[in-house]
């Protein structure tokens, strides 16, 4: 089993219609923060479909064109390329050593892509990785159950400052990206 990562906070909300994707700026290596502005959010596919991803940022670039491709591959279609690109990753030699973990959503759902071969449709529309993970996904589910008036861009925005308040490896520089 891979270690955990341990490098930043990405979120995923889809609410009334809208999905949003969001991340701290943080790299770190080590216990030391290299670069507080990195952006982890990428669109595919003509922006039809928002990348988030923590871990390594040279391997998360080539997953992503990866799942560019597949995406090509199967006319946009979210699940498929994310089951393919995750049995790519889990089996090919080169690719099983890439760490880092991916989001992935279109206008119909989210899912979580690992290079142990899991491709999650997360519970509530509400996904999220990295260190601060579970901070960010607290307050997102939270936030969605009692703040209706707020969209799923300023759910994101929420819950990435929450995490960042707590998490070490999270910081305030986000950058949000909704469909």
């Amino acid at each position: 089993m891979k270690e955990q990562i341990k490098s930043t906070t990405v979120v995923a909300i889809r609410h009334k219609g809208e999905v949003a994707i969001g991340a701290d700026g943080q790299a770190t290596l080590g216990n030391t923060v290299a670069k507080s502005n990195v952006n982890k959010i990428r669109k595919l596919q003509e922006g039809k479909v928002i990348c988030g991803f923590a871990g390594s940022t040279a391997d998360a670039f080539t997953l992503l064109e990866r799942f560019d491709e597949k995406l090509s591959n199967y006319s946009g279609n979210l699940k498929r390329a994310a089951v393919e690109l995750a049995k790519d990753w889990r089996m090919d030699k080169y690719l099983r050593n890439l760490e880092s973990m991916l989001i992935a959503a279109d206008k119909e759902e989210i899912l979580i892509i690992s290079g142990n071969g899991d491709v999650l449709e997360p519970d509530n529309d509400v996904a999220s990785i990295g260190s601060g993970s579970m901070y960010a996904r607290s307050a997102a589910l939270a936030l969605k159950k009692h703040v209706g008036k707020m969209s799923a861009e300023e759910m994101v925005k929420e819950s990435l400052t929450i995490a960042a308040d707590i998490c070490i490896y999270t910081n305030h520089n986000l950058v949000v990206e909704k469909l």
